[in-house]
């Protein structure tokens, strides 16, 4: 393996070109690193977790190191906006919302006073007065932050694979990966990467290949990581006909989460006139090479069109969605990120996985967590220690290399997920 041609040499490869990958290696080539970005399908394709109209984007998060992180987030969106010299980021702000006995809702707003970011703390009463088209239970409280709003999904990958050709990066699609291993007899000599195309050398390796992580890290180091691929569903649901703008942005509608099991969230009508996105933070486990495409419908009518009713009063047809699209998640049980090196002879090779329900918003920061991570080994003034392999590494069998013990799949289908 070792022995066989070489095309070319990097400083780093990136396997993976959704919005991990593309802000990876757009961060490299800004630092002047020779990158290759390499993606199995073609560029902006929709098998993954990346594409499509619309993202969400907010700093409303029950761990503070997460609204910690969303602070310089924004900041990075900025920079490369400018970069580009076009915009992928719409503000509308962002409404939270659940029974007061939520301890997800009452972390978020904790957070919230603990950094000192605006905010408003709404009852039921005063969400129907700004926002009339809605209406809450009596035992809800909301709370309203300005820093919300809509990122373009397929458009902002698009920007990011721009911005890091414009830089120097080398991209390839349609490059399938068929190994991965480290050079030398203590994997000091780099990394050799073997694809349908040829092979390549590099100093270090970047996999965000989303719900295809966990078989390419099973294949390169042995371990089983805890990133269960989820089949999803995104639907877009009525708007009163007579008023097709009443949940607009420019009528000032919000982003809105609302904090319940499973989390259900919507965004204002904006990629569609007179539709509006709501959907639920929920998927059943599958297999991204053999998935159905298919939305889950039953998913639909059993989480999201009671709740339409109830708080839509009739402003949206709760019956079924006009459109509705599989979409594919990639989670860790405990929701957080998983952004470390791999073990080892492994180590030149660092794994960014599990980003899927609240990962894109905080793309430009991840690209440079894993730049950091990939030529320093170390990264300055981000927890990572809740987004390393670490955490997962004792199961109650004691097994170090079996992390599959940690992975509560559902016993009927359908996994439901908190915030």
């Amino acid at each position: 393996m070792e022995n066989e041609a070489v095309s070319d040499s990097y400083d780093v490869v990136v396997v993976g070109a959704g919005i991990m990958g593309a802000c990876t290696a757009y961060e490299l080539a800004k630092r002047k690193k020779s990158v290759l970005l390499i993606e199995q399908f073609d560029f902006l394709h929709r098998r993954g977790s990346s594409h499509g109209e619309s993202r969400t984007i907010r700093i409303t998060y029950p761990e503070e190191y997460y609204t910690i992180m969303m602070a310089e987030a924004y900041n990075l969106w900025e920079e490369a906006e400018r970069d580009a010299g076009y915009a992928v980021y719409t503000k509308t702000g962002q409404l939270d919302f659940g029974r007061r006995s939520n301890s997800s809702l009452a972390a978020t707003v904790s957070t919230l006073q603990k950094l000192e970011i605006e905010h408003e703390l709404l009852t039921p009463a005063q969400v129907s007065a700004r926002f009339p088209m809605m209406e809450l239970p009596d035992d809800f409280h909301a709370v309203y932050t300005q820093q919300g709003g809509i990122l373009a999904a397929s458009k902002a990958v698009s920007m990011f694979l721009a911005l890091a050709a414009k830089h120097g990066a080398t991209l390839r699609d349609r490059t399938k990966v068929l190994d991965i291993r480290p050079l030398g007899d203590d994997g000091d000599e780099g990394v050799l990467i073997s694809t349908g195309q040829g092979s390549v050398r590099c100093d270090k390796c970047v996999i965000t290949a989303g719900a295809w992580a966990t078989k390419m890290v099973k294949d390169i180091a042995g371990l089983q990581i805890p990133v269960v691929p989820l089949h999803t569903t995104i639907a877009y649901w009525q708007v009163d006909p007579k008023q097709p703008d009443l949940c607009s942005k420019a009528q000032g509608f919000p982003l809105i989460m609302s904090y319940d099991e499973p989390l259900i969230y919507g965004t204002p009508v904006a990629e569609y006139r007179g539709l509006m996105k709501v959907s639920y933070h929920s998927g059943s486990p599958c297999d991204p090479d053999t998935r159905s495409v298919a939305p889950d419908l039953q998913g639909l009518k059993e989480f999201v069109s009671p709740w339409l009713a109830a708080v839509f009063k009739g402003n949206v047809d709760h019956r079924a969605p006009v459109l509705a699209e599989g979409c594919l998640y990639s989670m860790t049980p405990d929701e957080d990120f998983i952004i470390d090196t791999l073990p080892g002879r492994n180590r030149n090779i660092v794994i960014g996985a599990g980003f899927s329900g609240h990962g894109f918003k905080m793309a430009p920061l991840v690209g440079r967590i894993l730049a950091d991570l990939s030529l320093t080994g170390s990264v300055p003034g981000i927890p990572m220690h809740y987004f390393s392999l670490e955490r997962f590494e004792r199961n109650p069998s004691g097994n170090v290399k079996d992390f599959g013990a940690f992975v509560h799949l559902p016993s009927e289908g359908m996994q439901k997920l908190s915030v």
